[in-house]
């Protein structure tokens, strides 16, 4: 039976790594993946996925005015939908991809972050809390030792940046994966608030 997953982690936790890694399980299944990611995420070309660790291919781009169930009834013989980034797609789109769970029998396997720099929950990752299936955690850790929660956005100095907007892109220069305590700690030191 068809599901709706949900695999979150906080950054640097190889969420894009496992969903390269599970198109690559498919593909050797003989079973054709559709590789989809949202249209903010520009950061390796428009239409490549890649991971911190070298992985890559291509994937379709979905723009934030477009029908996700609409796209793929287009297309044939696919077996299952995986999303990288599904963070940034909006409600209407998770839900979308909710009706080719239910309407066509397509496994979807969404990929994403659960909170941007300031612990707030993404559109997109909210709306998959509310409909999936099945939700899991991709666990990091934080410099010390425990659980990394916090997507933490850093400046070119490395301190704790607590204002601006949610989505800006970046990598292991912009976010540093922290537990809760570390984060707030790194806040009160700085003399900063959240």
């Amino acid at each position: 039976m068809a599901k709706l997953y949900f695999k979150y982690g906080a950054m640097g936790s190889s969420k894009t790594a496992n969903a390269l890694i599970t198109k690559f399980n498919y593909e050797e299944r003989g079973m054709k993946v559709w590789l989809i990611k949202p249209s903010i995420d520009d950061r390796d070309g428009a239409n490549t996925i890649r991971s911190r660790i070298g992985l890559q291919a291509d994937a379709r781009v979905i723009t934030p005015d477009m029908n996700v169930y609409d796209e793929f009834s287009r297309l044939e013989n696919y077996h299952v939908i995986i999303a990288d980034e599904c963070q940034f797609f909006t409600s209407e789109q998770i839900d979308q991809l909710r009706c080719v769970v239910d309407k066509l029998g397509i496994p979807v396997l969404c990929f994403g972050l659960r909170t941007d720099f300031l612990t707030h929950m993404f559109e997109g990752s909210r709306r998959l809390f509310e409909v999936a299936d099945s939700i899991t955690e991709i666990k990091t850790i934080c410099t010390c030792g425990k659980k990394a929660i916090v997507n933490a956005r850093i400046d070119g100095t490395g301190r704790v940046v607590t204002v601006g907007g949610q989505i800006m892109l970046g990598g292991n220069d912009s976010y540093v994966a922290m537990c809760h305590s570390c984060w707030k700690r790194a806040i009160e030191e700085q003399g900063t608030k959240k």
